[in-house]
Protein backbone atom coordinates (compact mmCIF):
# COMPACT_ATOMS: atom_id res chain seq x y z
CA UNK A 1 0.00 0.00 0.00
CA UNK A 2 1.52 3.30 -1.08
CA UNK A 3 0.83 6.96 -0.75
CA UNK A 4 -1.61 8.43 -3.25
CA UNK A 5 0.30 9.49 -6.37
CA UNK A 6 -0.36 13.16 -5.63
CA UNK A 7 1.72 12.95 -2.43
CA UNK A 8 5.51 13.38 -2.55
CA UNK A 9 6.40 12.57 1.05
CA UNK A 10 4.89 12.01 4.46
CA UNK A 11 5.95 14.55 7.10
CA UNK A 12 5.39 13.61 10.73
CA UNK A 13 4.96 16.34 13.31
CA UNK A 14 4.08 16.01 16.97
CA UNK A 15 5.20 16.36 20.53
CA UNK A 16 8.22 14.53 21.90
CA UNK A 17 7.24 10.97 22.69
CA UNK A 18 4.39 10.87 20.18
CA UNK A 19 6.17 8.16 18.17
CA UNK A 20 7.32 10.10 15.11
CA UNK A 21 10.60 8.22 14.70
CA UNK A 22 9.30 4.73 15.46
CA UNK A 23 6.12 5.11 13.43
CA UNK A 24 8.02 6.86 10.65
CA UNK A 25 10.48 3.98 10.35
CA UNK A 26 7.58 1.51 10.25
CA UNK A 27 5.72 3.36 7.49
CA UNK A 28 8.92 3.89 5.48
CA UNK A 29 9.69 0.17 5.77
CA UNK A 30 6.21 -0.80 4.57
CA UNK A 31 6.32 1.57 1.61
CA UNK A 32 9.96 1.06 0.68
CA UNK A 33 10.56 4.79 1.27
CA UNK A 34 13.58 6.42 2.85
CA UNK A 35 13.23 7.40 6.48
CA UNK A 36 14.66 10.80 7.39
CA UNK A 37 14.76 12.23 10.91
CA UNK A 38 15.62 15.94 11.10
CA UNK A 39 17.01 15.57 14.64
CA UNK A 40 19.30 12.76 13.46
CA UNK A 41 20.50 14.88 10.55
CA UNK A 42 21.41 17.70 12.96
CA UNK A 43 23.10 15.28 15.38
CA UNK A 44 25.16 13.82 12.55
CA UNK A 45 26.10 17.24 11.18
CA UNK A 46 27.55 18.35 14.51
CA UNK A 47 28.57 14.92 15.83
CA UNK A 48 26.84 15.81 19.10
CA UNK A 49 23.69 14.74 20.88
CA UNK A 50 20.72 17.11 20.87
CA UNK A 51 21.26 17.93 24.58
CA UNK A 52 24.93 18.72 23.81
CA UNK A 53 23.91 20.95 20.88
CA UNK A 54 21.46 22.80 23.15
CA UNK A 55 24.11 23.13 25.88
CA UNK A 56 26.91 24.20 23.52
CA UNK A 57 25.08 26.45 21.06
CA UNK A 58 21.67 27.16 22.62
CA UNK A 59 18.10 26.54 21.54
CA UNK A 60 17.96 29.40 18.95
CA UNK A 61 20.92 27.82 17.14
CA UNK A 62 19.18 24.44 17.14
CA UNK A 63 15.97 25.99 15.78
CA UNK A 64 17.98 27.58 12.94
CA UNK A 65 19.45 24.15 12.16
CA UNK A 66 15.94 22.67 12.00
CA UNK A 67 15.03 25.30 9.42
CA UNK A 68 18.16 24.50 7.39
CA UNK A 69 17.32 20.79 7.55
CA UNK A 70 13.87 21.51 6.08
CA UNK A 71 15.37 23.66 3.35
CA UNK A 72 17.80 20.85 2.49
CA UNK A 73 14.87 18.43 2.07
CA UNK A 74 12.92 20.51 -0.45
CA UNK A 75 13.91 18.32 -3.43
CA UNK A 76 13.22 15.08 -1.56
CA UNK A 77 10.70 12.55 -2.84
CA UNK A 78 9.49 9.18 -1.53
CA UNK A 79 10.49 9.75 2.08
CA UNK A 80 8.89 9.62 5.47
CA UNK A 81 10.27 12.60 7.37
CA UNK A 82 10.13 12.74 11.18
CA UNK A 83 10.63 16.22 12.60
CA UNK A 84 11.61 17.49 16.02
CA UNK A 85 8.75 18.40 18.34
CA UNK A 86 9.59 22.12 18.32
CA UNK A 87 9.97 22.53 14.56
CA UNK A 88 6.49 24.12 14.43
CA UNK A 89 7.50 26.98 16.72
CA UNK A 90 8.94 29.02 13.86
CA UNK A 91 6.45 30.37 11.34
CA UNK A 92 9.13 30.17 8.63
CA UNK A 93 9.03 26.37 8.93
CA UNK A 94 5.29 26.07 8.27
CA UNK A 95 5.50 26.68 4.52
CA UNK A 96 8.51 24.38 4.27
CA UNK A 97 6.75 21.56 6.13
CA UNK A 98 3.65 21.82 3.94
CA UNK A 99 5.70 21.97 0.76
CA UNK A 100 7.34 18.63 1.54
CA UNK A 101 4.14 16.58 1.42
CA UNK A 102 1.25 15.40 3.55
CA UNK A 103 1.69 16.58 7.14
CA UNK A 104 0.54 14.04 9.71
CA UNK A 105 0.24 15.06 13.35
CA UNK A 106 0.87 12.19 15.74
CA UNK A 107 -0.87 13.19 18.95
CA UNK A 108 -1.26 11.74 22.42
CA UNK A 109 -2.71 12.93 25.68
CA UNK A 110 -0.52 14.46 28.38
CA UNK A 111 -0.56 11.36 30.59
CA UNK A 112 0.70 9.15 27.75
CA UNK A 113 3.36 11.69 26.74
CA UNK A 114 4.56 11.91 30.34
CA UNK A 115 4.75 8.11 30.61
CA UNK A 116 6.77 7.92 27.39
CA UNK A 117 9.21 10.79 27.92
CA UNK A 118 9.81 10.56 31.67
CA UNK A 119 12.02 7.49 31.09
CA UNK A 120 14.30 9.37 28.69
CA UNK A 121 16.74 11.74 30.37
CA UNK A 122 18.08 13.07 27.05
CA UNK A 123 15.31 15.64 26.55
CA UNK A 124 16.95 19.06 26.98
CA UNK A 125 13.66 20.94 27.34
CA UNK A 126 12.67 18.70 30.26
CA UNK A 127 15.74 19.47 32.35
CA UNK A 128 13.64 21.64 34.64
CA UNK A 129 12.63 21.47 38.32
CA UNK A 130 9.12 20.34 37.27
CA UNK A 131 9.25 18.50 33.93
CA UNK A 132 5.59 17.48 34.06
CA UNK A 133 4.47 21.11 34.22
CA UNK A 134 6.96 21.90 31.46
CA UNK A 135 5.29 19.27 29.27
CA UNK A 136 1.85 20.74 29.96
CA UNK A 137 3.07 24.24 29.10
CA UNK A 138 4.86 23.12 25.93
CA UNK A 139 1.81 21.16 24.81
CA UNK A 140 -0.45 24.19 25.27
CA UNK A 141 1.83 26.18 22.95
CA UNK A 142 2.54 23.49 20.39
CA UNK A 143 -0.73 21.57 20.00
CA UNK A 144 -2.54 24.47 18.24
CA UNK A 145 0.43 24.77 15.85
CA UNK A 146 0.44 21.05 15.05
CA UNK A 147 -3.30 21.18 14.51
CA UNK A 148 -3.09 24.15 12.14
CA UNK A 149 -0.43 22.42 10.01
CA UNK A 150 -1.84 18.91 9.94
CA UNK A 151 -3.47 17.43 6.87
CA UNK A 152 -4.31 14.39 8.99
CA UNK A 153 -4.24 13.71 12.73
CA UNK A 154 -3.49 10.30 14.22
CA UNK A 155 -4.10 9.58 17.90
CA UNK A 156 -1.31 7.39 19.30
CA UNK A 157 -2.40 6.97 22.94
CA UNK A 158 -2.56 3.31 23.89
CA UNK A 159 -1.51 2.06 20.45
CA UNK A 160 1.57 0.17 19.29
CA UNK A 161 3.77 1.68 16.60
CA UNK A 162 2.30 -0.82 14.13
CA UNK A 163 -1.26 0.21 15.04
CA UNK A 164 -0.39 3.90 14.68
CA UNK A 165 1.19 3.15 11.29
CA UNK A 166 -2.01 1.32 10.26
CA UNK A 167 -4.13 4.33 11.32
CA UNK A 168 -1.86 6.80 9.55
CA UNK A 169 -1.87 4.77 6.34
CA UNK A 170 -5.67 4.51 6.41
CA UNK A 171 -5.99 8.28 6.94
CA UNK A 172 -3.51 9.04 4.15
CA UNK A 173 -5.39 6.83 1.71
CA UNK A 174 -8.54 8.87 2.40
CA UNK A 175 -6.73 12.24 2.46
CA UNK A 176 -6.95 13.24 -1.22
CA UNK A 177 -10.71 12.55 -1.22
CA UNK A 178 -11.63 14.34 1.98
CA UNK A 179 -14.09 17.25 1.80
CA UNK A 180 -12.42 20.63 1.61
Amino acid sequence: MHLPESVRNLVLVGFMGSGKSSVGREIARRWGFRFIDTDTAIRQKYKKSIPDIFATFGEPFFRDEENKALQDLQDTNHAVIATGGGIVLQQRNHRLLRSLGVVAWLTANEEVIWERVSRNHNRPLLRTPDPRTTIINLMSTRYPLYSSLADITVETSGLTHQEVADSAIAAIRLWPNRPK
